[in-house]
């Protein structure tokens, strides 16, 4: 399977917005900013300095995850991260890590978090097989859903 992975084209922002919904509805819930921030990433994310990148399976988008700076905190948050329900448990999430871990280090990022929830076993299982801990999770989360944060730290190339 030949998969690639591309950034951001406004080509692929329905496929952005339909990826990430089906997965907060199948496990979640679609929060306000959740609707907001998808509807127009480009706005969102990549006018604020943010990245989207896309995997790419011959001609149809099967993945997608974003990274939005934070500058106080000094890193960049890795997020809407979601690969379509029939190309699950192909390692496609694996292949969008590990293109984000080396984009980010090579863009000499200092350091990646993430926020998550419990609930989603594989995910934390390969955040941390990846090398990403868990951190102490503020109390005003800007996700409802999150129980666990978590941070990678660059070492620059």
């Amino acid at each position: 399977m030949d998969i690639n992975i591309i950034p951001f084209n406004n080509t692929y922002s329905k496929d952005f917005y339909n990826l990430n919904i089906e997965w907060l509805k199948n496990f979640f819930y679609v929060e306000p900013y959740d609707e907001e921030v998808l509807s127009n990433p480009e706005k969102h994310i990549i006018n604020k300095g943010g990245f989207i990148f896309f995997a790419k399976l011959n001609s149809t988008i099967v993945g997608t995850y974003a990274l939005i700076p934070l500058p106080k905190q000094d890193a960049y948050e890795l997020t809407k991260m979601a690969v379509s329900p029939e190309h699950r448990g192909l390692k496609i999430g694996q292949q969008l890590l590990d293109h984000c871990i080396a984009y980010a280090k090579t863009t000499q990022f200092n350091r990646l978090l993430l926020y998550s929830s419990t609930k989603l076993e594989n995910a934390i299982y390969l955040y941390r097989k990846f090398g990403f801990v868990e951190i102490e999770l503020e109390y005003n989360s800007p996700y409802k859903r999150s129980d666990i944060k978590m941070e990678y730290f660059l070492d620059k190339p």
